[in-house]
Parts: structure tokens; sequence; C-alpha cells
């Protein structure tokens, strides 16, 4: 049976205000602080959920956004900035072809050059980009059971056979975790949700509190029942 990436859960300190910003910036609809993305590109959602917790840091992932041509990237970053959004320094030398932004609370996300051929063929939301190892790479392959697309240099990136998003993974060095993961994976068991924890814990994650779990680099994911 197995489980199937339903969303993404984001903590903000004003989480309608967030939704807005990136139902905004995508152009996808927007009801009840969730934010879906049209049929056609094959997006998960995303749910924004209150937390007072401070960011401590980069984010464990952050989103690479596609752009069809120069100026669909600049138009993509004009809007993120009339949103609220904001460039962001976070070191990068000034000829990357790349821009780095920030939303409304101060997460980081990338809007792509069009010729970048790793997203090539994904989704709107071309690649969820994660610090992480090689083997949590090969964990989220086994646990939602999509090809590996991408294992070189311990950087590992996973697919799902109809296409869509990528998950990617840099390798080391891995960022020391701060605290609790501001995006998660919130996952939906096909068949019977203990046989799913169950096959979860044997490929390397770790049980916690309540539906919670943690994969082999100590991020915070979430199984429901389908």
């Amino acid at each position: 049976m197995g489980v199937r990436l339903q969303e993404l859960t984001y903590a903000a300190k004003d989480p309608a205000k967030l939704a807005r910003f990136w139902a905004g910036f995508f152009g996808f609809e927007l009801s009840d602080d969730v934010v879906v993305a049209p049929a056609d590109d094959r997006a998960f959602k995303l749910r924004f959920v209150a937390s007072d917790a401070p960011k401590l840091g980069p984010n464990q992932m952050h989103f690479d956004v596609t752009s069809t041509s120069p100026d669909d990237q600049q138009q993509q970053v004009d809007r993120a900035l009339e949103l609220g959004g904001q460039h962001l320094d976070i070191g990068q030398l000034p000829d990357i072809p790349h821009v780095v932004l920030a939303d409304p609370e101060g997460n980081e996300f990338c809007v792509i050059e069009p010729t970048n051929n790793f997203l090539a063929n994904t989704a709107l939301i071309g690649a969820l980009s994660s610090d992480g190892s090689q083997a949590v790479g090969y964990f989220w392959s086994k646990a939602l059971d999509w090809p590996l697309v991408w294992d070189e240099d311990e950087e590992t990136a996973i697919q799902a056979p109809y296409g869509g998003t990528k998950i990617a993974w840099g390798g080391p060095p891995v960022n020391p975790k701060l605290g609790v993961n501001r995006l998660q994976f919130t996952l939906v068991a096909d068949g019977n949700r203990q046989e799913e924890v169950d096959r979860l814990v044997e490929l390397g994650a770790t049980p916690g509190e309540g539906n919670t779990l943690t994969d082999p680099d100590g991020n915070e994911f979430v199984v429901l029942a389908g």
C-alpha cells in the first residue's frame, strides 16, 4: 500500500498572512490557511499552522521555484517583493543566476534561472532543496517509493514516478539541527497506518509523540491514517 506525501506543514507566527503570501506568489487556491495547487501542477498542499517558536537559523528545506524565461524569473522576483518578500544575502556570489529571497517571516526560497537542467520538466515548485545526508535521501526514496533521480558525491534527489517536484538533499556537511523544523511533511497511509509506521521504523525512522516520527537525520514528519 505505502504512504503518500499529502502536504507540507509550514509553522508561522501569522499563518493567514503567510498563506496569503504563498497563494499570491504561486497563484494557487487558498482556503483556511491551506494553499492548494491546480491538479495539473501535481504539487502537494501547503498548510500553515500557528507557532510562537523563533526561527533559529536557515530552514532545513526551502523551495526552488522554476521560471520559463529571464523575464518570467524577474516577474516572479518582483511579485514576491510586492507581496512582502525580501532579497536575502546568504553569502552568494554576485554572478549566480538564481535569486535568493525570503518570505515575510524570513523563510528562504530561490527563484531559479530557466536554463537550470536539474529542474527541467518538474513543477512550479521545482524542488524542495534540503539539508541532509545521503542516508536520509535513501530513506525517503524507500518511504515514498519515489525513485532516486540523482545520487552523486553524497548528494541525492528523488521524484515521484509521475513527475512534479523533486526533493533533494545536499549531503555533508549537514548543519546542526536547531529546534523543531518549521517545514514538515505530512504523509497519509493508504493501508493500515500502524503497518506503515512499522515499515518506516524498519527503514530508519524513530517514533515520537502522537502521529509524529523523525527520519534518520532527526527531521520531524507526521503519518496520518487514510
